[in-house]
């Protein structure tokens, strides 16, 4: 039996003006999931326990089989996992973003998250910079995948109170900087980062472009380090976690699965598809789990683009749901399809929120007991399927738990 998963990162959404009046999912065509709803079980699941944030982190642990309430300490840790930085017992990984940052006349905004979606490349030469000039024997800076980067603090404090960058844009930052239990340390990094990057030569350059400066950090998501299961003893399952960012990658590493480099994987709408859809088959022939996680839909609703949105999903649902199910039936083997998206990112808000999410579950061996007539949030709740822990989903289709 091979189980197979593909999520389309914050795809769930409210109904906007920017959509029609419609949700993404309504206004995007995608007769993949469509099919799917009506020839499998359609529902509603709840991926982020109550009381914990609604991230990715929190909702892809749920999806990928593990209670959060029970396993989440932060996200940076995952991240640092991917990236192979070892965390002692005492030691505090805080993710950390190059951002843009507008001064204001009185105060300054958080402007860009993603520092106009910087390079790998550009943010390289940045990250080895701030290690050079702020690291020291207490903090090591690691440069990951366009604005996305790692900031440990050994002997740490993981006490602070931090904010997601994406859930301030637009907004003053002064309220949102780090406060707590050493909160100092944070700002002094923070402060110092945009002294260095000022005139920095990736921004020299980018400024004369007219693009986006990378001229702050922002740090948050922080932990220490977690422990997972491995997916063999706890599903009886080996295969692999394909997606372009790190903490993807980390939960798969630590959960003892593959976690493949796709090199054209960017984790926006020019990402790779049919390389991750290749990944995702050939981590199939070797075992019997195979996870594809595409971001491009949240990052396009954290930006304030709906265009982007419905092309991210419409994308989705021809380059990967289209080719996985096909490639799947050709083979002839046993199978079960699951189709959903972590967590809804409404682009009213511009950041992630807890209600549950649109899924299909898919078994061509099974007749579907609750199918619905397309692949959005209202058809899903309509069908009365709900699922409140989002985790038992991969045990459901591993058989080693029955929910329906």
């Amino acid at each position: 039996m091979k189980v197979v998963v593909l999520l389309g990162d914050g795809m769930a959404d409210r109904r906007h003006p920017g959509y029609g009046g419609r949700t993404a999912l309504e206004a995007a065509l995608t007769p993949e999931m469509d099919a799917l709803a009506r020839q499998g079980d359609l529902g509603l699941a709840r991926t982020v326990p109550p009381g914990l944030p609604p991230g990715s982190d929190v909702a892809n642990l749920s999806v990928l089989g593990y209670d959060p309430t029970r396993c989440y300490t932060g996200r940076a840790p995952l991240e640092a996992a991917a990236m192979g930085v070892e965390l002692g017992p005492e030691d505090v990984a805080y993710r950390m973003n190059l951002v843009t940052l507008l001064p204001g006349t009185d105060r300054v905004y958080m402007d860009d998250f993603s520092a106009g979606h910087i390079s790998s490349e550009e943010a390289r030469k940045i990250v080895e910079t701030l290690a050079r000039e702020l690291g020291d024997g207490r903090f090591e800076f690691y440069p990951g995948v366009g604005y996305r980067h790692l900031m440990v603090w050994r002997n740490g404090w993981d006490g602070a109170c931090t904010t997601p960058p994406h859930d301030i844009q637009g907004q003053p930052i002064h309220e949102h900087l780090p406060r707590g239990d050493g909160a100092e340390e944070l700002v002094h990094l923070i402060t110092g980062s945009q002294i260095l990057l000022k005139e920095h030569p990736v921004n020299r350059a980018r400024r004369e472009r007219g693009q986006k400066e990378a001229n702050s950090v922002w740090l948050w998501g922080q932990g220490r380090r977690p422990t997972l299961e491995p997916y063999r003893a706890r599903f009886g399952l080996s295969g692999a976690v394909v997606s372009a960012v790190d903490l993807l990658k980390g939960i798969a590493r630590l959960a003892g699965l593959e976690a493949p480099w796709i090199p054209g994987a960017t984790g926006y709408i020019d990402t790779d598809y049919d390389g991750k859809v290749a990944a995702l088959l050939a981590a199939l022939e070797r075992g019997d789990f195979g996870f594809v996680h595409v971001e491009a839909p949240d990052e396009a609703s954290h930006a304030g683009k709906p265009e982007h949105k419905v092309r991210a999903i419409e994308d989705f649902d021809a380059r990967v749901v289209g080719p996985v199910r096909r490639a799947l039936e050709a083979r002839g083997e046993p199978f079960r399809l699951l189709v959903l998206p972590d967590h809804p990112t409404p682009l009213e808000l511009r950041t992630h929120t807890a209600e549950p999410v649109p899924f299909a579950l898919y078994d061509p061996a099974r007749p579907a007991t609750r199918p619905g007539a397309a692949f959005t949030e209202a058809e899903a709740g309509a069908t009365g399927l709900v699922v409140n822990e989002a985790y038992r989903l991969v045990a459901h289709m591993s058989g080693r738990e029955r929910l329906w």
